[in-house]
């Protein structure tokens, strides 16, 4: 007997150990960076201007840059198909159209299967309150950035969480102050 139990602790082991170091390699793909691409102090600030604002003239964009108009729509061109400008659009004001209260939702699913996260995404999604999603590791599965306008829309918004399909747990923070919301990353 205590020959079974000791196999049956060795599967046990083998199993773990193997999840454990699919779970390092994911990790560590995850945190994998390509090389540094090779940008110049022209399409840095090109970079930078059309993240300061999108709408700027190609002849105000070629003027703050230092170059002539036409490098200027060149480099710009080539840093669209490069994909470092993944496109163009308008930053809207969230507390107006939303709601001026941020809270963050960190979610526990009953299962961790594929069928199981991509049903709460999908489900998720499609909330207006929702701004952001991610799929964590650690102690719960995701955490959701949402934005309401009061503490009677968070009442139905964890509403609707709670009836999502597959939720365990929640358990939400709100924000004191937000005191920096990147739209863009600092280009350097």
């Amino acid at each position: 007997m205590s020959g079974t139990i000791l196999t049956i602790n060795t599967k046990f082991f083998e199993q773990l150990l193997l999840i454990i170091s699919i779970s390092v390699e994911n990790i560590s793909q995850a945190f994998r960076r390509d090389p540094v691409p090779d940008l110049d102090s022209y399409d840095r600030r090109i970079l930078q201007h059309l993240t300061d604002d999108g709408r700027m003239t190609w002849s105000d964009l070629a003027d703050a840059i230092g170059l002539s108009l036409t490098p200027t729509i060149r480099r710009v061109r080539r840093l669209e198909e490069a994909g470092f400008i993944a496109g163009y659009s308008a930053r809207l004001d969230e507390r107006k159209l939303a709601g001026a209260m941020s809270v963050f939702v960190s979610v526990t699913l009953e299962k961790q299967v594929r069928l199981a996260l991509d049903a709460f995404e999908a489900e998720v999604s499609v909330l207006p309150e929702v701004m952001s999603g991610f799929l964590m590791s650690g102690g719960s599965d995701y955490l959701l950035r949402c934005v309401v306008r009061d503490l009677e829309h968070y009442r139905a918004l964890l509403e609707q969480l709670t009836n999502a399909a597959g939720v365990a747990h929640i358990q939400s923070s709100f924000a004191l102050k937000a005191f920096i919301n990147r739209s863009a990353p600092i280009v350097r």
